[in-house]
């Protein structure tokens, strides 16, 4: 049995449009630059058409993955759950006991993942300390930066917006 993708409705929004994307307007754009790099002669020195055929392969690899994903995905809707421990879609409060500041997560997948905006992957070493853990646990997590101590401040399950 294949592993199951964990995705938020978002996310599996994001994946699908891609799909359409790449088989509506990028796959068919590209089959057009092949059929015009092909008639402009010899395909052994034609750098257009390498290039289109390149790209071609590109697009098959991507879309294969997407179809994986969206085939394999486990869409859980955050706004559903009702835990009181830090799970897949939680966003999460946490104060930084080094730097006295507090910061949020939301767990997401790997695709929707974007630390800037706060979103980490569930693959994360943050997401994989912080999971299973509640409210006023003190949890440490090896960074880049070394070992850190995080209090969970807040658990809270909210929409995930990728915007």
């Amino acid at each position: 049995m294949q592993q199951r993708y964990p995705i938020t409705p978002a996310g599996h929004k994001k994946l699908k449009k891609e799909l359409k994307q790449i088989m509506e307007v990028d796959r068919p754009e590209n089959v057009r630059d092949i059929e015009e790099a092909r008639s402009h002669g010899d395909l052994s020195e034609n750098a257009e058409y390498s290039a289109a055929k390149e790209r071609q392969a590109y697009l098959d690899a991507r879309r294969k993955e997407l179809e994986t994903k969206i085939a394999l995905a486990e869409v859980i809707d955050p706004t559903t759950l009702k835990e009181d421990k830090v799970v897949f879609g939680a966003t999460i409060t946490l104060y930084d006991v080094d730097t006295e500041e507090e910061i949020t997560y939301t767990i997401v997948g790997e695709d929707e993942s974007d630390a800037k905006k706060g979103r980490i992957s569930l693959k994360s070493p943050m997401a994989r300390a912080l999971i299973g853990n509640r409210v006023d646990d003190s949890v440490k997590v090896k960074t880049p930066r070394g070992l850190r101590e995080y209090e969970i401040m807040d658990i809270k399950f909210m929409p995930v917006t990728l915007e």
